[in-house]
């Protein structure tokens, strides 16, 4: 029998990964920066975190739409998205 707890846990988002990306140990600044800014660094610091695939999941399957998740920006995601329904 699965209680009204379970059912939150079970709703609720793996997300333990954020605790050993490289991001929680960085600013955030870099992965939401203001219109108009480079995601370069973003870019380069998703590039070396080991949790960069489960970012870029929970981006697709939440869908984020500002920042850099996953080492892909805004427009990148959305591009994806569109390719994968084609």
């Amino acid at each position: 029998m699965q209680t009204d707890t379970d059912t939150e846990t079970d709703a609720s988002p793996d997300i333990d990964w954020q605790d050993q990306a490289l991001c929680a140990q960085t600013g955030a600044e870099f992965f939401f920066p203001e219109p108009g800014s480079s995601v370069r660094e973003a870019k380069r610091i998703c590039g070396m975190c080991a949790m960069r695939p489960a970012c870029l999941d929970y981006a697709l399957d939440n869908d984020e739409r500002f920042g850099v998740w996953g080492g892909l920006s805004e427009k990148e995601r959305l591009s994806l998205r569109r390719a994968e329904r084609n």
